[in-house]
């Protein structure tokens, strides 16, 4: 009997191959888990008006773990425009299913692990002295605040009367922007809590602790963004005080992080940012651990047990129609191991962790871009993996 019901939830593109063979590799490593289909995507906003059907949020109620593969999104009117004839001019406006997902079910907490794979052809190398070639070792992980910041959606094109006003009482509004017509305006808002920003940090040096790491890095803008990354800061500097005193706390701004993470990335440890710098920061450091096809991420919220893990790469449709999917499946099968690690199944986890490590290592077996090819349909012929065979050499090795 199935211990588990686990939501598979594929989406658009690639999504659909790369969630199919990580439950494969779950099959075989020995997990036993119902899995039960959930509609999400970018169909769904064509056909339905909605890219988060209902029966697929009372699924994930339900269940509360989900595996998710990837989205397609696209701009304001291209949205619009695909949507089907019989729904247009019903003032249906098109938003991210999996960040409606982080806000219905409070997912504040996101890790994105980035960590190197030993053989991996595309780790980041660098020029030592007397022109050496250094491989530093990342281990990073970020921790992103999830459903406020940047990606909270509260934004206004021509804003309400009310909310003009309101923004014409801060001085700098009025010195900077009065010039402006109101419906020439756009605003989108940058929203912290001290609830929500406490959990982040909280959760950052709590990890930081129980696995070892000697630092804690927030990466924001204090500086300029003063209210909000300044927050942060002032409550980091607080808990790190009174609470994880062993723990070393660093302040770096986002810019200059971007360039520091190319020179010394083997010196930092955990990560926490808000919504939009821990997106970009992740996506840097995954860059030194191979790219996308490496990084995986997982979402959650501590009080209700609802999880979601999905690889933090898109949907990339040209590749979805391929007749031989090429894509890396790894940062999947991470996502899925996450998972797995969140419900205490942390020994099948370690299973195929070693397994896919020990398949990078051997190097017998690529997908294109560990070959450093261009992602073309005959990539395959050329000798590059395909989407099923990396699945098959990891399961071979489990």
């Amino acid at each position: 009997m199935a211990k588990r019901t686990i939501v598979s939830m594929p989406g658009d593109g690639i999504g659909k191959v790369v969630l199919e063979e990580s439950i494969r590799v779950l099959d075989a490593a020995g997990f036993e888990a119902k899995y039960v289909h959930g509609d999400i995507g970018w169909d769904f906003w064509r056909r339905e008006g909605n890219p988060l059907p209902e029966r697929t949020i009372k699924l994930l109620e339900e269940h509360k773990i989900g595996l998710f593969g990837a989205i397609t999104s696209k701009p304001k009117d291209a949205a619009l425009e695909e949507l089907a004839e019989d729904l247009k001019g019903k003032g249906l406006v098109y938003s991210s299913p999996i960040v409606g997902l982080r806000q219905h079910f409070g997912l504040d907490i996101c890790m994105r692990p980035c960590r190197t794979y030993k053989g991996n052809p595309l780790n980041f190398i660098r020029r030592g002295p007397n022109d050496t070639i250094e491989e530093p070792e990342v281990d990073v992980v970020i921790f992103r605040q999830n459903t406020e910041g940047l990606y909270g959606g509260v934004e206004w094109s021509n804003p309400p009367d009310n909310v003009y006003q309101a923004l014409m009482s801060h001085p700098k509004f009025k010195k900077n922007f009065s010039w402006c017509p109101k419906e020439e305006l756009s605003v989108s808002t940058r929203i912290f809590t001290k609830k929500y920003t406490e959990r982040i940090l909280r959760a950052a040096f709590e990890y930081a602790k129980k696995y070892g790491y000697k630092s804690v890095t927030v990466c924001e803008k204090p500086n300029v963004i003063r209210e909000t990354s300044g927050m942060m800061y002032q409550m980091a500097k607080a808990m790190q005080k009174n609470e994880f005193p062993g723990i070393e706390l660093w302040n770096t701004n986002i810019d200059a992080q971007m360039m520091w993470l190319t020179k010394n990335p083997e010196d930092y440890g955990v990560i926490v940012a808000g919504n939009m710098f821990g997106d970009i920061v992740s996506d840097g450091f995954a860059g030194l651990i191979g790219g996308l096809g490496f990084a995986c991420s997982a979402q959650f919220n501590p009080d209700s047990g609802v999880g979601v893990f999905e690889p933090t790469h898109g949907s990339a449709p040209k590749y979805a129609d391929y007749p031989v999917s090429i894509v890396n499946p790894i940062a999947m099968i991470e996502s899925a191991c996450m998972m797995l690690d969140f419900i205490g199944e942390n020994a099948i986890a370690g299973k195929i962790r070693k397994s896919v490590a020990a398949v990078v290592a051997d190097g017998k077996v690529r997908t294109y871009d560990m070959m450093k090819m261009t992602g073309r349909p005959d990539v395959v012929e050329k000798g590059a993996a395909s989407t099923r065979q990396m699945a098959d050499v990891i399961i071979s090795r489990l």
